[in-house]
């Protein structure tokens, strides 16, 4: 007789999550910016009678949020752009609590809170540079990853990636919206020519440029996966491989962000570096 199990919902110790932003050894200023969230149900006791530290409150995890932006523009432009995406991203997702208490029958309803996510993001951009001149140009890219059980939900513009590890196996989730992706995927270049032309710096879709085509994917939660994201400062100097193998020999979530920041320093750290990773350590 087989006996089948069904998964449950990660506790908060359970998470192991690290994320780290670094200048690089070339760049005079920090364009990228990231986030790690994780939103609650609260209970605000105004009054009572009771000791409060006697009080028993479950305050349960609602959804998980993590993002990476990397500003483009200039030194001051791409770091104030990478900050306002953020900041715009999540003020909007928290105040749309009424969609999380929802099953995944209400899965179209985070498509489209990513969806006007990215739009405000965009709008808010536009808006900053529009209103100094000095600013015009601005934009970032913003990968965003946001886990409402049993889902993860991805939300992807520019080219900062998210990465799935399983198995032994990395898998490069999102897609990169830049030039050389577009000329590799129209049979113009071979990926090897694309990504080391200078067509691999230009977005194709950008928070604050001329066009914004965010993208959306959803995928189960497994605790079997680890997560990586990450600004193109990192897959500049480490392949896929190299990232696999820090992964599959990782100890912790802050040790292999810390290995593999490293790792981009000593490649050159030509450009500044933001990794998020995180996995389910079942206790």
């Amino acid at each position: 007789m087989t006996s089948t199990t069904t998964p449950r919902k990660w506790r908060d110790d359970e998470i192991d999550v690290h994320g780290l932003t670094h200048q690089g050894k070339v760049r005079k200023s920090n364009q990228d910016h990231f986030l790690l969230g994780s939103l609650h149900q609260q209970l605000r006791i105004l009054a009572t009678s009771l000791p409060v530290t006697e009080l028993s409150l479950d305050n349960e995890r609602l959804a998980f949020l993590a993002m990476i932006a990397d500003g483009v523009g200039g030194a001051e432009n791409g770091e104030e752009a990478s900050r306002l995406a953020l900041e715009e991203a999540t003020q909007y997702i928290t105040q749309c609590t009424d969609c999380y208490y929802h099953t995944d029958t209400n899965a179209e309803a985070f498509v489209e809170i990513l969806q006007e996510a990215a739009t405000r993001c965009h709008a808010r951009v536009v808006e900053r540079a529009a209103e100094h001149p000095d600013r015009r140009g601005m934009a970032t890219t913003l990968t965003l990853y946001f886990s409402v059980w049993p889902w993860i939900y991805l939300l992807q513009v520019g080219d900062s990636r998210y990465y799935l590890y399983r198995g032994g196996k990395l898998s490069q989730i999102t897609r990169d919206q830049t030039m050389a992706q577009e000329l590799v995927d129209q049979g113009v270049m071979t990926r090897a020519v694309a990504f080391s032309s200078r067509w691999a710096n230009v977005l194709s879709s950008s928070i604050g440029g001329q066009q914004t085509a965010p993208v959306i994917t959803r995928l189960p939660s497994d605790s079997d996966n680890v997560h990586l994201m990450c600004s193109d400062g990192l897959t500049k100097h480490l392949s896929d491989e190299q990232i696999a193998e820090r992964l599959r020999t990782m100890t912790s979530s802050r040790q292999v962000c810390e290995a593999l920041l490293q790792d981009a320093l000593d490649g050159g750290g030509t450009d500044n570096i933001t990794i998020i990773v995180g996995r389910v350590v079942q206790r």
